[in-house]
C-alpha cells in the first residue's frame, strides 16, 4: 500500500447519500410539468406505472448493463402518452431532487478539504440510473469546494460496476497508472472487487448515518476479502491513515 497520487470514489452511501429516499416523491415532483395528458393520467396511476415500468427493465437489464434516466423518460412518457413542459434533462434533476434533496456522509467535507490541501486528485465513478452531470450538479451544491475531475455515472456509459470498463475509463481520464489510484465504496462486490479486479487499490468504507433506509444494508453480506485493502468506517479514519504516510 503506497500513498495515493488520486482517490476515486463511489457516490451513493460513501460521500453523498440520499436521507428519505422515495421514487414516489420523485414521481410526485415532476407530476406538474405534464402539459398533455390526454387520458387523464392521475397522480396515482403515473406513479404506479413508473414503479411499474422500471421494475421491468431492470430485471430485464441483468446486474451488469444499466439503463439512463433520460432514455427511462422517453420510454415512459410515449407509453402514457404523456408530454413534459421542461426537457429531459431538466425532468431529471427535478426527478432526482425529489427522490431526495441529498446529505453528505459524516465529514465528507473534511476529508475533501484534506485532499485539496495535500494535492490529491478525486473522481466519482458511481452505479447510477442518473447522468453524470445531473450527479455533478448535486456533488457542487452539497460539496461546494470539490475538485473532481470527473463524475462517471453508469447511465452514461452501459457498464456497472464491477465491471472494469469504468474503472479503465477512469484511469484514462486521470493519465494515472491504477497503481497510484486508491478507490473508495461501501460495496465489496462492485467497488472492492471492481477496484482490484484493475489493479487499484481498495477502500471499504462503510460509514454510519441517522437516517435507516439504507437499502444495501446487508449487500456487503457473506463476502470474504483475500487480498489487501483497506477497511475504515469514518472518513477521519482515512485522513489519519493518509498523515502517517505522509
Amino acid at each position: 500500500m503506497k500513498k495515493p497520487e488520486m482517490i476515486i470514489f463511489d457516490y451513493g452511501r460513501t460521500l453523498l447519500y440520499q436521507p428519505g429516499f422515495s421514487t414516489s416523491n420523485g414521481n410526485k415532483a415532476i407530476y406538474p410539468y405534464i402539459n398533455r395528458n390526454p387520458r387523464n393520467i392521475s397522480l396515482e396511476e403515473y406513479d404506479k406505472t413508473i414503479v411499474e415500468l422500471f421494475a421491468k427493465i431492470k430485471a430485464e437489464r441483468g446486474p451488469i448493463l444499466e439503463i439512463h434516466e433520460h432514455n427511462f423518460l422517453r420510454l415512459a412518457m410515449e407509453y402514457m402518452d404523456i408530454s413534459l413542459s421542461v426537457s429531459i434533462e431538466e425532468a431529471e434533476e427535478i426527478i432526482m431532487n425529489g427522490i431526495s434533496q441529498g446529505a453528505i456522509m459524516p465529514h465528507a467535507d473534511r476529508l475533501i478539504d484534506y485532499l485539496n490541501e495535500k494535492g490529491i486528485r478525486t473522481g466519482v465513478i458511481s452505479n447510477n440510473c442518473f447522468s453524470g452531470n445531473a450527479l455533478k450538479k448535486l456533488f457542487d451544491r452539497l460539496l461546494p469546494r470539490n475538485k473532481l475531475e470527473f463524475v462517471l455515472a453508469s447511465s452514461d456509459y452501459i457498464f456497472r460496476k464491477p465491471h472494469s470498463m469504468m474503472f479503465d475509463i477512469a484511469l484514462q481520464k486521470s493519465g494515472l497508472t491504477a497503481d497510484k489510484v486508491w478507490y473508495c465504496g461501501d460495496s465489496i462486490e462492485a467497488d472492492v472487487y471492481g477496484a482490484k479486479n484493475v489493479g487499484m487499490f481498495p477502500v471499504l468504507y462503510e460509514g454510519r448515518t441517522d437516517d435507516n433506509t439504507n437499502p444495501f444494508a446487508h449487500q456487503n453480506d457473506n463476502w470474504i476479502i483475500d487480498f489487501e485493502y483497506l477497511h475504515i468506517t469514518a472518513w477521519n479514519e482515512l485522513i489519519d491513515v493518509l498523515e502517517r504516510m505522509s
